[in-house]
């Protein structure tokens, strides 16, 4: 596993399900904001953070979704996020749903920070200079994360915080 992937680990419960006990297709983007939300803020960046800048935090701007099998009730999954890319006012990253090694949905998200008024916002240089290390260089690194256990992330992210303290 790369170091800076992060994994979240979550249960299916009857509220993801459709009345067969399968995840409802919905359920799988809430899974992915938990995880890009999770990443963040394992890097020192949540809502709190954000606002000190001015920020009213990111929105997805585009998403693609591949679903490749179907999760069930009471299954126990992990939602791998890698960073992908940091532009000027955005983040691209890379996301994986994953039962054991199996990868069940894959995405890829385009996320802009936003004002509060809605309109786009200059990642803050503080952000943007703990994030560039982050980047992984493989669009599918998210998937992969499936074989580590996010430690190194975590640490990684530790001395991320301290410095922009």
């Amino acid at each position: 596993m790369h170091e800076n992937a992060h994994r979240l680990a979550l249960r299916v419960y009857h509220e993801d399900t459709d009345a067969g006990g399968i995840v409802y297709h919905a359920s799988y983007l809430r899974f992915a904001e938990r995880g890009r939300t999770e990443f963040l803020r394992a890097g020192g960046f949540d809502r709190a953070a954000l606002s000190r800048h001015g920020a009213a935090g990111f929105v997805v701007r585009h998403m693609e979704i591949d679903f490749r099998a179907a999760a069930r009730l009471d299954d126990a999954l992990v939602v791998a996020t890698a960073l992908a890319g940091v532009g000027g006012a955005s983040l691209r990253m890379t996301q994986a749903v994953l039962r054991g090694s199996d990868a069940l949905v894959r995405m890829a998200a385009h996320l802009a920070l936003v004002a509060p008024d809605g309109r786009p916002l200059r990642l803050p240089e503080a952000l943007r200079r703990a994030l560039l290390p982050l980047v992984q260089a493989s669009p599918d690194a998210a998937g992969r994360a499936a074989a580590g256990t996010g430690r190194p992330f975590m640490a990684a992210a530790a001395r991320r915080r301290r410095s922009l303290a």
